[in-house]
């Protein structure tokens, strides 16, 4: 499933080509993916105005003049791609239309907006602007790694006392939002604290530590564009590259990159994800 930087690189691909702009013509060409569309979200979104293009987690929301929120999530596979870019960023005609094209907006000036979905695990919602991070899916979710709340003395304060591994304090939204498996993979190597250690147990010092790192990282992946491991593509349709730069996720069996260590990347199940680590150096 896309993480942060997967869904921010895809927020900025399609920023250019939707903000301030028209949709003139939204299809909706199924009743639903992971949940049902809202009732009429063609006849909702067709002739709105992009006002802004947001992400919150791994939420893309675009608020238009309606007083309305599109509210977009990629699901496993789901895919925003553009084509016919009047501004030139992307050299993609129209394409035939494909099975899994769920939604399509055509945009006045002439882009178009395609997103598809083969395993329908994505999802589309409108919510009112207003009162958007009051939604149920919105409202619980933690400060974003990459603002000003997400801070060393947040984070020790947030982890303090907790008896859950660290990895799974991590991936817990209700903490930080948007991280997911590869990137906390990542940073706690980078940290050199192991996956298993106990959040409540880690010192404060070092809990500290891993706020930059984390924010690093997720720096680090969208200028590379994310990672592509199988169906994340950016919004010109284009891989992303920091799956290139991993020092942990997917390396089982191969040798730790870190300086001076002899270990070997070992994978162990948590929750039911693989975690990536060495055994030898982080701890």
């Amino acid at each position: 499933m896309p993480e942060l930087p997967e869904v921010e690189t895809v927020r900025r691909g399609l920023a250019p080509v939707m903000e301030g702009q028209v949709i003139a013509q939204a299809q909706v060409n199924r009743p639903d993916l992971r949940w049902p569309f809202p009732p009429l979200m063609a006849e909702r979104l067709t002739g709105r105005r992009v006002m802004a293009l947001r992400r919150r987690s791994k939420y893309i929301l675009a608020d238009l003049d309606s007083g309305e929120t599109l509210l977009i999530h990629l699901g496993m596979s789901g895919r925003m791609l553009v084509s016919g870019d009047p501004l030139g960023r992307f050299v993609h005609d129209h394409p035939a239309a494909e099975k899994h094209d769920h939604v399509v907006l055509d945009m006045a000036n002439g882009a178009r907006i395609t997103f598809n979905d083969p395993r329908r695990f994505g999802a589309m919602d409108l919510l009112d602007t207003a009162t958007a991070e009051n939604h149920k899916l919105l409202a619980v979710i933690g400060p974003e790694p990459l603002g000003n709340d997400f801070n060393e003395p947040y984070l020790v304060a947030a982890l303090k006392g907790r008896n859950t591994p660290v990895k799974s304090a991590l991936l817990d939204q209700r903490i930080v939002a948007g991280l997911g498996n590869i990137y906390v993979c990542e940073a706690l190597f980078r940290a050199r604290i192991s996956p298993r250690r106990k959040a409540g147990q880690i010192a404060a010092a070092r809990v500290a530590g891993m706020v930059p790192i984390i924010r690093q990282v997720l720096a680090e992946a969208i200028e590379a564009g994310g990672s592509s491991l199988r169906d994340f593509r950016q919004a010109d349709g284009e891989l992303g590259y920091f799956q290139h730069s991993f020092d942990a996720y997917g390396r089982e069996g191969e040798p730790c990159r870190a300086a001076g260590c002899t270990g070997t990347i070992a994978r162990i199940v948590q929750a039911g994800r693989s975690s990536f680590y060495c055994p030898l150096c982080q701890r």
